[in-house]
């Protein structure tokens, strides 16, 4: 297996364009009068706007139709499933190839970078309502933004000591730079958005405050809740508590925030999961120096990780089993030392020997009664929600991850959106 270089880890995988390469890919748009990208945008950014102005010689209003529409256009530039959206709906697809609309909005918002372009501004005047925000993630952002640009004042509540949730502490920076979260985060701030970090919402400390103290202590008018999932999921297998034995959400947020695991160089890493979650933490543990193999229960045709990510970790050299799924793990001395699978078929099986083994096979949701008390759930112990994200409890409301059991972060952008405008709803039906 090829060696790694020194610092591949926190290196961009892919480059984006540059003005003349972004200038020739406008170049091939048809300026489609019904524009069935920006059709195909769950969060609204429009591409068939910001390609005509990029097409047009105009990067500041390509910026500006990007950051107005979505809070998070830069992150979205890099992780959203372009190839099933907006790409997978542009006309050219019957002609030759769509239109490379991720790297295009990943280049307009290089440029607003470059230029310190500031695009969206505090407003003036408020309306007299307080809004809090539980969590730092996609959902909570694009809700606080929303919110925000109505003269709405928004205070976050995160328990970590950075904004962005799974992007800062669930994605390999291979993948997504923390530079380009920071900078979409500066935006949300740039509106005025309060962030109160270090605060659990619902956490096991003695007067921790739940989301009915936010109502009727704090003096907020409406609660948001955007908490994502952080609670691992597992096979249920013998020796998973086995030392080295790791949760993906652990695996990846230590790697985000202790400089990674440089003791992973040169060791076994058995993968389990077929998710982009798995090929996050695969490509990371191989980006340190470890020998990495993915196993997964189904076929590569049936796993639900982009197809781009699936080829940028075979192209690291990851090697990738399908149609097994664990049977157990077993150790000396504790700690593991094979990782024993069974076949889909029922008969065949595989003893692989590992340092270290990470379960990526789906987040669940932490207890979210600790949260707030009463609210209705699904059978996933999500939270249910009505139109608008309006939860049983009255004042308040959730969107992202916490509701739909994991999706993507422009879907998570796309729910916050529309919560933002039921909660604006709700408090100017005289919720005062």
């Amino acid at each position: 297996m090829s060696k790694i270089k020194t610092g591949a880890y926190t290196a961009e995988a892919e480059r984006g364009f540059d003005h003349r390469t972004a200038m020739e890919e406008a170049a091939r748009c048809l300026l489609c009068h019904d524009a069935p990208c920006s059709a195909g945008c769950p969060a609204g950014t429009d591409p068939g706007k910001f390609i005509r102005s990029i097409r047009f010689r105009n990067p500041k209003g390509a910026a500006e139709t990007i950051r107005e529409n979505n809070v998070l256009g830069g992150t979205c530039a890099r992780v959203c499933p372009f190839d099933r959206l907006c790409e997978e709906a542009c006309s050219r697809c019957g002609i030759d190839r769509p239109i490379e609309i991720g790297k295009l909005q990943r280049y307009a918002v290089e440029q607003e970078k470059a230029f310190r372009m500031k695009i969206l501004k505090k407003p003036r005047s408020n309306n007299g309502f307080r809004v809090a925000c539980v969590g730092a993630g996609p959902a909570s952002l694009a809700c606080a933004a929303e919110l925000a640009k109505a003269g709405t004042k928004v205070t976050i509540y995160e328990r970590e000591q950075k904004a962005g949730g799974v992007l800062t502490y669930g994605i390999t920076p291979a993948r997504l730079p923390q530079k380009v979260v920071d900078w979409d985060i500066k935006s949300v701030e740039g509106l005025g958005v309060e962030f109160v970090f270090g605060a659990e919402i619902g956490g096991a400390k003695k007067g921790a405050l739940t989301a009915e103290d936010l109502l009727a202590k704090e003096g907020f008018h409406a609660v948001f809740l955007g908490v994502g999932l952080w609670k691992s999921g597992t096979a249920g297998v013998p020796g998973e508590d086995l030392k080295n034995v790791l949760r993906a959400v652990d695996f990846l947020k230590q790697a985000r925030t202790r400089g990674g695991f440089p003791q992973m160089q040169g060791k076994k890493v058995v993968v389990i999961g077929g998710g982009d979650v798995a090929m996050d933490c695969a490509t990371t543990a191989r980006l340190q120096g470890a020998d990495v193999q993915i196993w997964y229960r189904r076929t590569i045709g049936e796993a639900p990780a982009n197809m781009d990510e699936i080829r940028y970790a075979l192209d690291l050299g990851i090697g990738l089993t399908q149609n097994f799924a664990p049977k157990a793990f077993t150790g000396k001395g504790g700690k593991v030392e094979y990782a024993v699978f069974q076949g889909r078929d029922g008969k065949s099986e595989a003893k692989v020997a590992c340092d270290y083994a990470i379960f990526a096979i789906g987040q669940q949701a932490e207890d979210i009664g600790a949260v707030v008390s009463g609210a209705a759930t699904t059978g996933k112990g999500c939270v249910a929600i009505r139109g608008g994200g309006r939860t049983s409890v009255k004042g308040v409301f959730a969107a992202g991850d916490i509701t739909n059991g994991g999706s993507t972060v422009v879907e998570a952008v796309k729910e916050g959106k529309e919560a933002a405008q039921a909660i604006l709803r709700y408090l100017n039906k005289g919720v005062k």
